[in-house]
């Protein structure tokens, strides 16, 4: 049996280092030409397109390891039963679970390398892969936004503004809620506009509402510079939200969903995308049930008709991801159902693959 198990594994783990670096390629050449014609625009080297390539590289085999894992699995079981040489092994009393239970093996451990992988490698080099782009292409982030709601760390100051001005550091239209610590109102502020001098916010034009507990009336008090030395939160609070969970580690992704939420701004999306972090590193076990169940479907062109099934389910797999991620971003699925749907579906087809599986 170990032998078997030991001839079964050499010819697969040959197959699959060939096909993770051809997917490689794949997933290489499709973000090259994909952004062709912006490295044409703006006179691109030879040399920065090649670092960018090299920093994408340990994203394109994160990405590779699924399709790769699951083309060369059933490409070895669709050789055996070319062969008949499965005839002879099932029939020394071996059932087809059995012989195929490394493969399943070699699926989990590549789960769990592909999380690890991904959190202390991946990740860094895919930061600096978009780095290099942006800057080879020219492309700038604007960091300034529109209709932001604020509240001060210590939850007392709350800033609406309708539009906040990064490179000029200035905000339009504010009007500010202050309360007491035991939570009351203490003051409305509202301005045309204001701006930072580096240490706090210096408002113009401004209306300043306070409760006046001795006549019980409201107090107006008009400024056309009021210095708001108490007003101290920082310009980049007001900035628009550019971090990609994709680019965050899992406990500093927790951490950032968790200070949206704190601040009452949307984080589905940003939970939605934590959530796939994990379903997308179990993929390999997920393909390996399929492969297993498949690796027999095909008795001529066995190469060809299982390169192309291996890259028919990714595609259909990962658009399907991207569909229920997308439906769970706009409210339609809660966040860990629009991550982890295509998961379970998958999880089934596998499972009924190879159940039916030719023996």
């Amino acid at each position: 049996m170990k032998t078997i198990h030991g001839m079964i594994l050499g010819t697969f783990i040959l197959v699959f280092l060939v096909s993770v670096m051809f997917f490689v390629l794949v997933v290489q050449l499709l973000d090259l030409f994909t952004n062709l014609w912006r490295y044409l625009a703006h006179d691109t080297g030879l040399r920065e397109i090649l670092t960018v390539a090299y920093y994408y590289l340990p994203k394109c085999v994160s990405y590779a390891i699924p399709p790769g894992l699951l083309f060369s699995a059933a490409y070895t079981l669709g050789v055996l039963y070319k062969n008949n040489e499965l005839i002879a092994i099932l029939g020394s009393g071996i059932s087809l679970i059995r012989l195929v239970l490394p493969f399943v093996l070699v699926g989990v451990l590549l789960s769990v390398f592909g999380f690890f992988f991904e959190q202390y490698f991946v990740i860094d080099t895919f930061i600096r892969k978009n780095e290099l782009f942006r800057a080879a292409v020219r492309q700038e982030i604007s960091y300034s936004n529109t209709n932001v709601t604020v509240i001060s760390e210590d939850t007392r100051t709350i800033y609406q503004v309708d539009y906040y001005n990064d490179k000029k550091q200035t905000l339009t239209d504010v009007m500010i809620l202050q309360r007491r610590r035991d939570n009351g109102f203490a003051a409305r502020i509202d301005a045309d506009w204001g701006e930072w001098n580096g240490e706090h916010w210096i408002l113009h034009n401004s209306r300043r509402y306070s409760w006046d507990e001795v006549g019980q009336t409201v107090r107006l008090e008009q400024r056309v510079l009021y210095e708001a030395t108490e007003l101290s939160e920082p310009p980049p609070t007001f900035r628009k939200s550019t971090r990609d969970v994709e680019e965050m580690k899992s406990g500093e992704a927790w951490l950032w969903i968790d200070k949206l939420k704190r601040a009452g701004l949307p984080y589905r999306g940003a939970l939605t995308e934590y959530y796939s972090k994990y379903f997308f590193a179990a993929s390999p076990f997920i393909v390996v049930l399929i492969a297993t169940g498949m690796g027999g479907r095909f008795k001529r062109n066995v190469l060809l008709m299982n390169l192309l099934t291996a890259l028919v389910v990714s595609v259909v797999y990962y658009v399907l991801q991207m569909v229920t991620v997308i439906l769970a971003k706009n409210g339609l699925l809660p966040p860990l159902a629009g991550a982890g749907l295509s998961f379970v579906l998958f999880l089934g087809v596998g499972t009924l693959a190879l159940r039916t599986a030719r023996t």
